[in-house]
């Protein structure tokens, strides 16, 4: 990641979208503090409800988890303890960071099930992981990040693995919860589509940088950036012919421990000059606050 700068406002949804590989779980788990130690190296800030926690010790920013700020990670398969049952799981938290006694604790994790639409809590209380589908787990999943109240959420591809139908379902979901707990959430996908009624605002990272930023709706009505273009077009449409190839983006991402000069994203750009190839475009914000990080954005291409 370098120079990235993001914004999430209280009680608001930030989509973050790029292609896998493009820096979006590595930014997350950083602003969670989740990244220290080993061969990470980091600099920069982490403001969160007004204070700072990007330099605070492991644990001093883990006093933030859960009722803070909590993550939904990628997969509901693995996120799961598969010998523990899930009322077990859920009450965990509920007793460590709210201070619950074991039966307050077993109420509210009842409670938490049925907000999330699970239909018999009490039964599933009682189940092992493997004992429910992967939708009945991405509930579990999002109950136990939601438990202690959190003021942000971060949504890590929450959909992964699911079929289209539950997609669908954990998404509305997500956003019901996000207006009735008041709640920011931070949306991370690689799926532009899924930005689209479920955000406020979209980020696009490209390579460890941020290449635009605007409100969802004037991202899709006014895109600047072509690789926020390629990553829309690559979404499948339902007018397009059937047994035809998938829309893609040619090419792949560059290699961030050797970065070759010029724009990330020139090697890919249909829109590409020899400028792009020998400088790295600044982020440049419009008169109406569109971010983006182009020298030729759509609309001005000649």
């Amino acid at each position: 990641m370098r120079g990235v700068d993001i914004d999430v406002q209280a009680a608001s949804s930030m989509g973050i979208v790029g292609e896998s590989g493009s820096g979006k779980t590595v930014m997350c788990r950083a602003a969670m503090g989740l990244l220290r130690g080993g061969n990470v190296r980091s600099s920069g800030s982490v403001v969160f409800d007004g204070d700072e926690i990007g330099n605070l010790p492991s644990a001093d920013v883990r006093k933030y988890f859960g009722t803070g700020m909590a993550m939904i990670f990628q997969d509901p398969m693995t996120a799961l303890n598969p010998v523990r049952r899930i009322g077990s799981q859920l009450a965990e938290s509920l007793v460590i960071r709210l201070g619950m006694n074991k039966k307050a604790a077993r109420d509210r994790a009842a409670e938490l099930l049925a907000l999330v639409r699970i239909p018999d809590p009490e039964a599933t209380l009682r189940k092992f992981p493997g004992q429910l589908s992967g939708g009945m787990r991405q509930r579990v999943v999002i109950a136990t990040a939601i438990a202690c109240k959190p003021k942000l959420l971060f949504a890590d591809e929450p959909t992964t693995a699911l079929d289209v139908t539950v997609q669908a379902q954990i998404l509305e979901l997500l956003s019901d919860l996000r207006r009735d707990l008041n709640m920011a959430m931070a949306l991370v996908t690689h799926d532009l589509g899924v930005v689209a009624n479920h955000t406020d605002y979209v980020t696009v990272l490209y390579a460890g940088l941020v290449v635009e930023q605007a409100p969802t709706t004037k991202l899709f009505t006014s895109m600047r950036m072509p690789y926020t273009e390629a990553l829309l077009k690559s979404i499948p449409r339902l007018d397009q012919p059937s047994g035809g190839r998938m829309p893609m983006i040619g090419g792949r991402l560059p290699d961030p421990t050797n970065p070759e000069p010029g724009c990330p994203f020139a090697p890919r750009c249909p829109y590409v000059q020899d400028r792009c190839r020998s400088e790295v475009p600044p982020l440049t914000t419009a008169a109406d606050g569109h971010v983006y990080r182009c020298f030729y954005p759509i609309g001005g291409h000649g």
